[in-house]
């Protein structure tokens, strides 16, 4: 082998060793940090201090915005799911963005809404709506239909016309648990500081049974993708978000079930429509409005709040939503790129911000790039054995670890899975995971860092079928 040749080998390789060095050291200490997080909050969480946010006077009410786009098959049930939420006052709104489905004349019909004249005042930028829709014995439902505009430009909209001093963002293809939005306003009522944001844990509805809106039964889907992106979730959700909640540095929170402060976020702009990922910018942008204004404030992130959401079942749906997500990081990094390495945004700035830019946006195209490299390095002879093992062992194993620690955790506190077959089952996907899935979703983040890097900003649309088709013929049955 030619001398340059072996030379290149060895420059991407060391890169490549770096990448993974720095990762695994940073996801360890945040496996440390979420793990006792997880547990602390496990054993703080009591059905008293749930049942005092339930009974307290002093509990906001909470504005529920639903924005929709052709969501004809499932927005029936989430509407229903929502007005039957355990929590003592809250009001629906449905913001119909544009569809060119049957989704209006569903939910007008089976709510029994009617055409009303409401105010509308445009504090946030958004496509006016041309009407109102409610249901005098229904006061806390309101569908309102606007030209389309996007999800954030729907979000802005549901806050304009929102009357309560908390809002929580909904998917209308999702399924809040009955608790889970008092749960969720737990951490507000308890702090001593501003609390703006609380989320919460988003889990795979895939192959649950659905019984009158509500997950009537938990069980596993069939397909691999399916069950790999279960354990992904699990990881995701226990050994990655609980660690930054307690450093204070949260910067990711999931925007199918977010609480947020509706004056705050009105105040900081509302959405923005610049980035396809809505939710992430939201997040940086309240980081960087409340420390211009020297205020003191916190962001929650805790574990027993639960929203079921449908997963995508083939690979092609999954590429669409996985290169989404990324470009939507790339550019959030990158609009906000002044916070990273910067004190001014304490250890979010410093941590945080510099995580998800480098590791998690940036540093997947050296993970890409070590999937083909690595292998190809030992098959021509320019790395020996114990280094392809090594790398091996830090690119496959540890992962594996982190996938099974995850599972181990969920269990010893949420337990959700109340089948030993189910857990079994999790425990072999969270090995099979980390040989060919997390690879493969390695290559679409890629793809999504060039389409980035070429200036695109397009919407892939992620179209869902299965379990909220097949509510909506239970709830007849």
């Amino acid at each position: 082998m030619p001398n340059i040749v072996r030379q290149l080998f060895d420059y991407f390789n060391t890169i490549i060793l770096i990448y993974l060095v720095v990762t695994v050291v940073v996801y360890s200490l945040l496996m440390v940090l979420s793990l006792y997080s997880v547990l602390l909050h496990a054993w703080q969480a009591s059905a008293e201090n749930l049942e005092r946010t339930l009974n307290s006077p002093a509990t906001p009410p909470v504005a529920l915005i639903v924005p929709a786009f052709n969501e004809e098959d499932a927005i029936v049930q989430t509407v229903r799911t929502l007005l039957e939420l355990n929590y003592p006052e809250k009001e629906i709104v449905v913001v119909d963005d544009g569809s060119t489905d049957e989704t209006v004349a569903r939910v007008i019909e089976h709510f029994q809404l009617a055409r009303m004249d409401l105010i509308y005042r445009e504090t946030l930028p958004a496509r006016r709506p041309f009407a109102f829709y409610c249901n005098p014995t229904r006061p806390n439902l309101i569908l309102v239909s606007k030209e389309n505009g996007g999800k954030s430009d729907a979000l802005n909209a549901g806050l304009n016309i929102a009357r309560s001093p908390y809002f929580c963002t909904v998917d209308a293809d999702s399924i809040i648990e009955n608790d889970a939005l008092a749960r969720l306003m737990t951490p507000v009522m308890r702090s001593p500081e501003s609390t703006v944001v609380s989320g919460g844990v988003v889990r795979i509805l895939n192959g649950c049974k659905l019984r009158n809106g509500r997950v009537a039964e938990i069980d596993l889907p069939r397909s691999w993708l399916e069950r790999c992106q279960i354990v992904e979730y699990m990881r995701t959700f226990l050994f990655g978000r609980p660690g930054w909640n307690f450093l204070e540095a949260t910067f990711m929170c999931s925007g199918a079930f977010c609480l947020m402060h509706r004056e705050t976020v009105m105040q900081a702009g509302g959405f923005s429509t610049d980035t396809v990922t809505e939710d992430i910018d939201m997040i940086a942008t309240l980081h960087r409005f409340l420390r211009s204004k020297r205020w003191n404030y916190r962001m929650a992130f805790i574990t027993d709040p639960v929203c079921w959401t449908e997963a995508p079942r083939t690979v092609g749906m999954l590429a669409r939503q996985r290169r989404r997500w990324q470009l939507g990081l790339a550019q959030t990094v990158m609009k906000h790129n002044d916070m990273i390495l910067n004190p001014r945004f304490g250890l979010t700035g410093l941590f945080s911000m510099p995580f998800h830019a480098y590791v998690e946006a940036f540093g997947c195209l050296f993970e890409a790039l070590g999937t083909i490299i690595i292998p190809l390095s030992f098959l021509v002879g320019a790395m020996p054995l114990s280094l392809f093992i090594l790398l091996m062992m830090l690119a496959i194993g540890y992962g594996t670890l982190l996938s099974m620690g995850s599972l181990v955790l969920h269990e010893a506190t949420l337990r959700r899975y109340p089948k030993v077959r189910q857990i079994l089952i999790l425990s072999l996907f969270a090995v099979i995971e980390n040989l060919g899935y997390r690879q493969m979703l390695a290559f679409f983040r890629a793809q999504a860092m060039l389409k980035y890097l070429r200036g695109a900003r397009e919407w892939e649309v992620v179209r869902h079928k299965g379990a909220t088709r097949t509510e909506a013929a239970l709830a007849h049955d």
